[in-house]
């Protein structure tokens, strides 16, 4: 949970993703237009609290001096009751973040195609390569033409012009650069993984819930 909310915030930090928002949220009494990720935050906050219960328990047990003592009884006693409020509040949170959870591809497509050449430079060494070039002086021309873009986009902030000063450069001419730019070859088994999670644990454990009688989560923010 303290991952996935974080992951949120940072996503939600470059506008790629957003918790939901109701229409008369504020996000900030001085600052109108922000809009603060607060059930992340909160779950979050909560999300470390109940990590922090789980070490109690184990000091607990550490202690039992030979059989038993009753010195578990007044920890229990408190730990168990705070801990399963506390998963309870995490997961009606997590519910109503993922339920409305807005999502805005246009702008992580933008973000995609500024880092796409950078990532996809070991590829064009290795297409390059394969027509025959020298690796190691294909190495030291993508390597120079990249720290060029980069300055131009870090100094200047220019778009990202890698491909086109690979372009121009006649040690890749010929290069199928639309194929080796497709997304798709950079995301690894993600997709598989996915699918096969879907399949193995998603699907199992919704079969034995009646997702009708499932409340929509509400929160006041």
């Amino acid at each position: 949970v303290q991952k996935a909310c974080n992951d949120i915030r940072l996503l939600a930090m470059r506008k790629e993703i957003e918790e939901p928002f109701e229409a008369k949220q504020v996000g900030s009494s001085a600052m109108p237009y922000k809009r603060n990720p607060m059930r992340c935050e909160r779950a979050t906050g909560l999300a470390r609290y109940l990590i922090s219960l789980a070490s109690s328990p184990l000091m607990t047990a550490g202690d039992q001096m030979l059989e038993r003592t009753l010195d578990d009884s007044s920890n229990k006693r408190i730990v168990f009751p705070e801990a399963f409020l506390t998963a309870d509040a995490v997961t009606t949170i997590l519910h109503n973040v993922f339920d409305g959870l807005v999502v805005y591809p246009a702008t992580i497509a933008a973000h995609l195609d500024a880092e796409l050449p950078f990532i996809a430079s070991e590829d064009i060494l290795m297409a390059a390569t394969a027509r025959g070039g020298d690796r190691q002086e294909l190495h030291e021309r993508i390597r120079r033409h990249a720290l060029a873009a980069g300055r131009r986009v870090k100094q200047q902030g220019e778009k990202n012009d890698l491909i086109d000063r690979l372009r121009r450069d006649p040690a890749f001419a010929g290069l199928d650069f639309s194929n080796i730019l497709d997304p798709h070859r950079y995301v690894g088994l993600a997709p598989q993984q996915t699918r096969e999670f879907i399949r193995r644990v998603a699907r199992p454990l919704l079969a034995k819930i009646n997702v009708s009688e499932i409340r929509r989560a509400t929160l006041r923010v």
